[in-house]
């Protein structure tokens, strides 16, 4: 019963598509009175779902159009016209399924989102390291951050630190901070354990600020749903009359539910929302919060496109571009050893070294007791120290 529920729209439409299917084929070898039957129950189908489309809308106090596919399979079968509410259920169906799908994908890149939020923290009290609850961290309280861990709340660096802020500011680089420089939350440490003082509560920091604006985005109507919400109070009673009056002109009460399949659905009322809901989920996959439908949808209209950014634009994806080796030592005899000792380190510019030696088809070997010691560029070897260091471990 519960995988039933969780994929009604998908059954509905399976259900609606095969017996419209069925009774066509039906009455290609004559079997009308088994058409017939198929198509009613088709109807019938469509009947259920707009039945309870219409009641949820009159419970919420929302303008619907799902009234006019009411009132079309109700005419559809007095009118002696089943294939017609066939094809209407297989239209609501096929709607419903669009737009419960664009849901699931927008609830998904969220999920993602979410997923991604640190739920513990670790907070020093004295000499000693206590594992809270995210929620419980406050102002002022001193937290340690691991190699590789996200950052759970805003804060200032007691000791310098390697970030990389990609998920907020698409730089791919790593951020060299110094102690005292004020970190965000949602950046991901790439150096070795660095302490900061938080200076905010977790639902006050930069990455919950993020999540909830990406909820209100997924949430909010963009001004061309919002005028197609509006036509639908004109659309309804103006369907209805002019249903009517075919009724009334003709005398044929087939003419008024030609109207109302006509005028079921609205494809404004089901395309817009899809379409937005669509486009901020998967702006947010990769990476792009887009604040609401208004703005999505005012992008549209943009010729020229300015990008706030320092030096040049990137993929977000840091690639090895070329090798300086020492003489002693051969370019692929260099990358080979560094893309080994790559494979276990946490920095974001390690998975590029390690691709590019794959592509190379080289051979790497899986090193052992590895640890990540940050320095700064003061401490760093020089040309001649790394190369004794390379000879000797090559040798």
């Amino acid at each position: 019963m519960t995988w039933m529920r969780d994929h009604r729209e998908v059954l509905s439409f399976a259900s609606g598509l095969a017996l419209l299917v069925a009774g066509i084929a039906a009455a290609q070898i004559g079997a009308d009175t088994a058409a017939q039957s198929l198509w009613t129950a088709t109807t019938a189908l469509g009947l259920i779902l707009s039945t309870a489309a219409t009641m949820g809308a009159v419970r919420r106090r929302q303008p619907s159009v799902d009234v006019i596919a009411l009132l079309a399979l109700v005419g559809a079968l007095l009118v002696g016209e089943p294939f017609a509410g066939a094809v209407v259920t297989v239209m609501l169906t096929t709607g419903v399924l669009l737009e419960a799908r664009a849901a699931a994908r927008a609830r998904r890149e969220l999920g993602l989102l979410v997923a991604r939020t640190p739920r513990t923290a670790r907070l020093r009290t004295g000499d000693d390291l206590v594992e809270v609850p995210v929620e419980q961290v406050v102002r002022g309280d001193r937290l340690l951050v691991g190699t590789g861990e996200v950052v759970p709340v805003d804060g200032r660096l007691d000791t310098a630190g390697s970030f990389d802020e990609s998920a907020l500011t698409g730089e791919p680089l790593p951020v060299e901070r110094p102690a005292g420089d004020d970190v965000r939350s949602g950046v991901v440490n790439s150096s070795g354990p660095v302490d900061l003082i938080a200076t905010s509560a977790a639902a006050e920091s930069t990455y919950a600020g993020v999540l909830r604006l990406v909820e209100q985005a997924q949430a909010s109507s963009a001004p061309f749903v919002r005028i197609a919400d509006r036509i639908t109070l004109y659309f309804v009673p103006f369907t209805l009359v002019l249903a009517g009056g075919a009724w009334l002109v003709s005398g044929d009460a087939v003419r008024a539910v030609a109207v109302l399949v006509v005028a079921t659905p609205c494809p404004l009322l089901l395309a817009a929302p899809i379409a937005i809901m669509s486009g901020l989920s998967r702006a947010a996959r990769i990476g792009v919060i887009i604040k609401g439908g208004g703005a999505l949808e005012r992008l549209a209209a943009g010729r020229v496109l300015l990008f706030d950014k320092t030096g040049t634009l990137t993929q977000g994806k840091p690639v090895l571009s070329d090798i300086v080796a020492p003489a002693a030592i051969g370019s692929d005899e260099l990358l080979a050893f560094a893309a080994s000792l790559d494979q276990v380190s946490p920095h974001v510019l390690a998975t590029a070294i390690v691709t590019a030696a794959h592509a190379r088809d080289l051979e790497l070997h899986m090193p052992s007791d590895v640890a990540v010691e940050p320095a700064d560029s003061d401490q760093l070897p020089t040309e001649g120290e790394m190369v004794q260091a390379l000879q000797k471990e090559l040798c």
